[in-house]
């Protein structure tokens, strides 16, 4: 029996030493496999540095004076609940005094940077903000408007500061970005880490948007909002494009309430006595009235007023379409393409829908050529004037 029991010890120390020694073996296997392995260190971000001022600005919804949809004159007209409680019309301007974000060459903001031309689409929208996973954003920002306001960035990574929104947040310290004053500046820095880029099942970009967030309903009405694009890391051409994609379009789907913004009284004397809204349409829609004064725009443009030569892009070209909406109370829409189709997180279709500071990304290989209305399928919202065209070349 004690032999027995030697041997079973012998036996047991020999498979422990075995295991001891495999263990061994593999670590040491492993560590050499780390060690001569390529080592991938991220090389350091970019710092990309705006100079991005609020200025306040004339802005035309309808800048050709016609009606995109039908050729004709736009008959652009109010209609308006009198003191009998009938309806009455007046002519009305399709131009407004707004507060618009502008991009210039440097901090003196005495030069304005040309927009290329690839971008002029973005029509009252903010310049576009771009950055790669891993960058830096810096915004140099000037307020020339009357009034007080910020630039907000969704998605990025920012500190309590330079957030551009106030709210009490437990502590009685001011944030200065959270409301820069008339003719103050204040400089923001925003990091790009992974969780601001494109997700799992995100194409290699995606948007956000950054807008005003010190008095949202008024900033955003006066027309403080602006697109950023977010390319995964890597994934970026030279010029900041992603690759794989030859055009860039960012679509705004907005109700602007001209009665909410700074510039109300400004713009709209007779709203003191009159609710109006612009109602350029059938005969039988004397009957109809609204209680706000609302353009219905994509860009700032109603009525398929865009320049065309904006919209234009060719046959075949790899298009990707970035979309948002407003942040009004009726700013759920359903854009829809006429003409071609669109992959949306894989799935295709020509229709999408979008709720109010909803941002989402849509990929068109054009096949059709011509010309090609671009609108909001809500049949309201299409009526008042929520439409563009683009345009597919050979």
């Amino acid at each position: 029996m004690e032999g027995e029991i030697m041997i079973i010890g012998e036996r047991t120390r020999r498979v422990k030493n075995a295991v001891l020694l495999w263990f061994v073996i593999v670590s040491g296997i492993l560590a050499i496999t780390e060690i001569s392995r390529p080592q991938t260190i991220s090389k350091p971000g970019k710092i990309h540095t705006y100079y991005i001022a609020a200025d306040e600005v004339k802005w035309n919804y309808d800048p050709g004076g016609l009606n995109g949809m039908t050729g004709k004159p736009l008959d652009f007209v109010g209609y308006f609940t009198g003191a009998d409680g009938k309806v009455i019309t007046k002519p009305e301007s399709t131009t407004y005094v707004k507060c618009l974000y502008r991009e210039y060459t440097d901090a003196t903001f005495r030069t304005l940077k040309p927009r290329p031309p690839r971008w002029q689409h973005l029509g009252m929208l903010g310049p576009l903000i771009r950055a790669e996973v891993g960058d830096t954003i810096r915004v140099v920002y000037r307020n020339n408007c009357s009034f007080p306001n910020s630039i907000h960035p969704h998605g990025l990574f920012y500190e309590r500061n330079d957030e551009g929104s106030p709210y009490w947040d437990g502590h009685i310290v001011v944030h200065p970005g959270d409301s820069v004053p008339p003719g103050g500046t204040y400089t923001y820095t925003w990091e790009v880490p992974e969780r601001a880029g494109p997700g799992p099942n995100d194409p290699n970009s995606i948007l956000w948007a950054y807008m005003s967030h010190t008095n949202p309903e008024r900033d955003d009405n006066a027309g403080l909002v602006g697109p950023i694009i977010i390319t995964a890391r890597g994934q970026a051409k030279p010029d900041g494009t992603p690759k794989g994609i030859d055009r860039e379009f960012v679509t705004w789907f907005a109700q602007i309430h001209e009665e909410d913004s700074w510039y109300a009284n400004r713009n709209l004397p007779t709203l003191a006595t009159d609710h109006a809204m612009p109602f350029p349409m059938a005969p039988d829609s004397t009957t109809v009235t609204y209680p706000y004064f609302v353009t219905f725009s994509i860009n700032g443009y109603s009525f398929s007023s865009n320049p065309l030569k904006d919209w234009t892009m060719k046959k075949g070209e790899q298009v990707r379409w970035y979309i948002m909406a407003g942040l009004n109370d009726f700013d759920f829409h359903t854009p829809h393409w006429h003409g071609n189709t669109v992959l949306i997180g894989g799935m295709r279709t020509d229709v999408t829908s979008v709720a109010p500071m909803q941002m989402i990304v849509a990929d068109m290989v054009p096949d059709d050529v011509g010309v090609w209305l671009f609108h909001c399928h809500i049949a309201f919202h299409n009526d008042m004037g929520m439409n563009v065209r683009y345009r597919v070349v050979p």
